[in-house]
C-alpha cells in the first residue's frame, strides 16, 4: 500500500511572512490571529495521545466535529472581513467548487458508514439467531464486509481534485499580477490553513472506511510557510498517524478502524464456536455490547458528519452574501435579498 505525497503549496507567498502581518490593521490582524489560534489547538487537539486511537470511532467523531467547527468560523471570519469583489473575481470558481467537493466527500462518507451500520444490524441478528443458523449469518456479515460500496471508487478522484484547487493558487502566484486587499489575503491564508487540514483528514477517512492507503496524503509544507503557527502542530498529525495506518495494512489487517477490528476479531472467534456446536456467554456478551457501542458511534461520526456537509454550505452562502452585499455597495445598486442554500441548526 502506498501513500501519496502531495506538496502543499503555497497560494500567495507574500501572504506568509511577518513582514505582510506588519501592514495589516489591528483589526485585520486580531482577526487572523484568533482564527489561526484556534486552527493550531483544533489540529493539536487530534493529534493521538496513544497508538489505539489511530484510527479510532472516537476520533473520528472529534475529527469531524473539529471541521465543523473550524468551517462555521470561516462562515464568522467572512462576515467579519468583508472581501472587496475584485479580490475574489479570479478564484470565485475554485473558491465555491471547493466547498462542492467537501460536500461531496461529506456525503460519500455518510453513505459508507451506512453500508457498515448494515453489517451491524446483521450481527444484532445473529445474536438473537445462536441457536439455530447465525452461522449462516456470519458468513453474510463477513461477505458485506468485504464488499466495497461503489462509491468509494470516486473518492480518490474528487480528493484529487481538492488537491487541484490548491494548485490553481500556486498557478496564479506565479502570475504575480494579482493584487489583493488586506481583507482578501487575510481570507485566502485562512481559507489554504483550513483546506490543507480537511483535505489531510478526508484522506485519513478514505484510507479507514476504503481499506487502502492509496488516497493517504502527506502534506509537505513549503519553507515559506514554515512559521505559521499551525504548520507544527499539523506536521505532528500526520506523522503521528499516517506510520500507524501504513503499517496496519501493511501487516494485513482488516482495517485500520480500531473498534471494528476488535468487533472482526471477535467475530471470527464467535463463527469457531458456532461451527464447533458451542457458544460461549464470555465470548458473546461483550461481542454483543461492543456491536452496540459501535452502531451509537457511527451515528455519532455520521452525525458530526451532516454537521460538516451543512457548515460547509453555510460557509460558502456566507461568503457569497459578503459579495452580494459587497457587490450592491461598489455599485451603487440595491439588489434582491439572497436565498440561503440551507438552514443550519446552530450547534449547542
Amino acid at each position: 500500500m502506498s501513500q501519496q505525497r502531495t506538496r502543499s503549496r503555497n497560494p500567495f507567498k507574500i501572504l506568509f511572512t511577518k513582514k505582510n502581518n506588519a501592514r495589516l490593521s489591528p483589526k485585520l490582524l486580531s482577526l487572523l490571529n484568533n482564527f489561526e489560534t484556534n486552527l493550531t489547538v483544533s489540529i493539536r487537539e487530534l493529534v493521538p495521545k496513544d497508538k489505539n486511537d489511530i484510527v479510532s470511532v472516537s476520533w473520528m467523531i472529534q475529527a469531524m466535529q473539529s471541521l465543523c467547527e473550524t468551517h462555521k468560523s470561516i462562515r464568522t471570519l467572512v462576515k467579519d472581513l468583508e472581501v472587496p469583489v475584485s479580490d475574489l473575481e479570479e478564484d470565485f470558481i475554485y473558491i465555491f467548487s471547493d466547498f462542492s467537493l467537501k460536500r461531496e466527500l461529506c456525503n460519500a462518507f455518510t453513505s459508507e458508514i451506512y453500508h457498515l451500520e448494515h453489517g451491524n444490524l446483521l450481527l444484532k441478528f445473529a445474536f438473537s439467531k445462536l441457536e439455530t443458523n447465525s452461522g449462516n449469518i456470519l458468513q453474510r456479515w463477513n461477505q458485506h464486509m468485504v464488499s466495497k460500496n461503489p462509491s468509494i471508487e470516486n473518492w480518490g478522484a474528487v480528493l484529487s481534485r481538492l488537491v487541484e484547487s490548491m494548485d490553481h493558487h500556486h498557478h496564479i502566484s506565479k502570475k504575480g499580477k494579482k493584487k489583493y486587499s488586506a481583507e482578501g489575503k487575510v481570507l485566502l491564508r485562512v481559507l489554504y490553513g483550513v483546506k490543507v487540514k480537511t483535505l489531510y483528514i478526508f484522506s485519513v477517512f478514505d484510507a479507514s472506511f476504503s481499506g487502502s492507503s492509496k488516497n493517504l496524503f502527506y502534506l509537505t509544507i513549503p519553507k515559506e510557510m514554515e512559521e505559521l503557527p499551525w504548520v507544527q502542530a499539523f506536521m505532528e498529525l500526520q506523522n503521528t498517524i499516517n506510520p500507524e495506518i501504513k503499517n496496519t495494512f501493511l501487516s494485513g489487517g482488516f482495517t485500520v478502524i480500531k473498534d471494528l477490528e476488535a468487533v472482526e476479531t471477535g467475530v471470527k472467534k464467535l463463527y469457531t464456536a458456532v461451527q464447533e456446536g458451542s457458544v460461549p456467554i464470555l465470548l458473546v456478551e461483550p461481542l454483543e455490547k461492543s456491536v452496540i457501542e459501535l452502531s451509537e458511534r457511527f451515528e455519532l461520526v455520521s452525525k458530526e458528519t451532516r454537521c460538516l456537509s451543512k457548515m460547509v454550505i453555510s460557509a460558502r452562502d456566507a461568503l457569497l452574501e459578503s459579495l452580494w452585499t459587497k457587490c450592491a455597495e461598489e455599485l451603487g445598486v440595491t439588489l434582491p435579498t439572497m436565498v440561503k442554500s440551507v438552514n443550519i441548526e446552530e450547534k449547542s
